[in-house]
C-alpha cells in the first residue's frame, strides 16, 4: 500500500509526485491490470509461453 505523509510546509502538488512514484515503484497498476479480468489456466499459460519466447529471442542478441 503506498502511503504518503505531507510534511510540515510541503506543497500538495510534491506530495502528489512522491505518491505518484511510489506506485510506480510497487507495480500497482501492473498488477491491477493483471487482475482486471479472470484469466483462464489456458490463457494463462499462453501468455506465459510468448513472454517466455520473447525473453529467449532478446537473450541470445547480438
Amino acid at each position: 500500500m503506498a502511503q504518503v505523509i505531507l510534511g510540515e510546509n510541503e506543497g500538495i502538488e510534491s506530495a502528489l509526485r512522491r505518491f505518484k512514484r511510489q506506485v510506480s515503484k510497487a507495480d500497482i497498476f501492473a498488477d491491477m491490470k493483471k487482475n482486471r479480468h479472470f484469466e483462464t489456466p489456458s490463457e494463462k499459460a499462453k501468455r506465459k509461453a510468448l513472454a517466455r519466447r520473447k525473453k529467449g529471442r532478446f537473450r541470445y542478441g547480438s
